[in-house]
């Protein structure tokens, strides 16, 4: 039997700390479990939670050294890891272990030193913050969870669902994935690569004259847009534009159009019978073809299945 740990670091989440055993518990082989899931924490006893909850964790870390697969789920102290835990971390790494985590996990993977280097994502939210803190990680927001040798990050709590059944997977073969998916009334194994469906929300502003030419790009993504447009607005050079668009939002003006318009498709893909090619024009994305192509790029899907996946938004 596969024995997998969940390390719990105050101040857990109670969803997600629950879900590796609900998920992985799901998994049986001829009847018989496929895996043996022990919660454990640096010091056993009641540790605190979200919502005003507590929990008892009865084991410790000695549960992560016996373990074939660690767990380490979403936490609100996402700099403030007891060494303990991060020595286990460490220690299991060393040993050739599977270490996954869910979420603001990924943060104690990070400060373990284990993610140095590789490709890594976590909630879309937070990913910035990672960017920062880690800067020799590799933030990859754009994607459910994230494989990198024997160390797999999962993105926002739900996905953590999908990095379960993905772990089920590549253990005991698709069939018992769906299997424990079934059973645990979720939806079946999900690729990895599939994007976030987040809202990338306008960044914040910064009292320069750069905001307005945001705010204007905004009003007219059906049109063409050009960094002549932009700077005129701004009332600043082309290429003072493009330096302080870049430092600002940490994207390229053209790059930021481009999700900006793809995001407009989006809105009216869910809210509007409106067709491809009117989608596209609408977002100044020229045609349905390039429309096709983008989200395709973007999220893996076109936009029929877009609009099929989230039919249930529509007003």
């Amino acid at each position: 039997m596969h024995r997998v740990a969940v390390l719990a670091i105050p101040a857990i989440k109670p969803f997600d700390l629950s879900m590796p055993s609900a998920l992985l518990g799901a998994a049986e082989l001829d009847g018989r479990p496929g895996y043996e899931v022990t919660v454990c924490t640096a010091t056993p006893g009641v540790i605190g939670a979200s919502g005003g909850i507590e929990v008892v964790v009865r084991h410790g870390l000695e549960a992560v050294a016996a373990a074939d697969t660690v767990i380490v789920p979403s936490t609100a102290s996402r700099h403030d890891t007891d060494p303990a835990a991060l020595d286990a971390l460490r220690e299991a790494a060393a040993a050739g272990k599977r270490i996954a985590s869910i979420c603001s996990g990924a943060f104690a993977l990070a400060h373990a030193g284990l993610l140095d280097g590789r490709v890594a994502t976590t909630h879309w939210a937070l990913a910035e913050e990672m960017r920062h803190a880690f800067p020799s990680v590799h933030v990859d927001a754009d994607r459910l969870f994230a494989e990198d040798g024997p160390l797999i990050t999962g993105a926002g709590s739900a996905a953590g669902i999908d990095l379960c059944l993905h772990l089920i997977s590549r253990d005991y073969g698709a069939a018992v994935a769906n299997a424990a998916a079934r059973a645990a009334v979720v939806t079946p194994v999900r690729h990895g690569g599939q994007a976030q469906f987040v809202h990338t929300p306008l960044p914040a502003e910064t009292g320069s004259s750069l905001d307005a030419a945001r705010v204007w790009a905004l009003r007219h993504l059906d049109r063409p847009i050009s960094l002549h447009d932009l700077a005129a607005r701004a009332r600043v050079s082309v290429r003072t534009l493009t330096r302080r668009f870049t430092a600002e939002t940490g994207v390229t003006p053209f790059r930021w159009l481009l999700q900006q318009r793809l995001l407009r498709a989006r809105e009216l893909l869910e809210t509007t019978d409106l067709t491809v090619d009117q989608v596209a024009d609408r977002s100044g994305l020229g045609s349905g073809e390039s429309l096709r192509q983008h989200l395709r790029r973007q999220i893996g899907m076109t936009p029929a299945a877009y609009r099929s996946a989230f039919a249930h938004r529509r007003a």
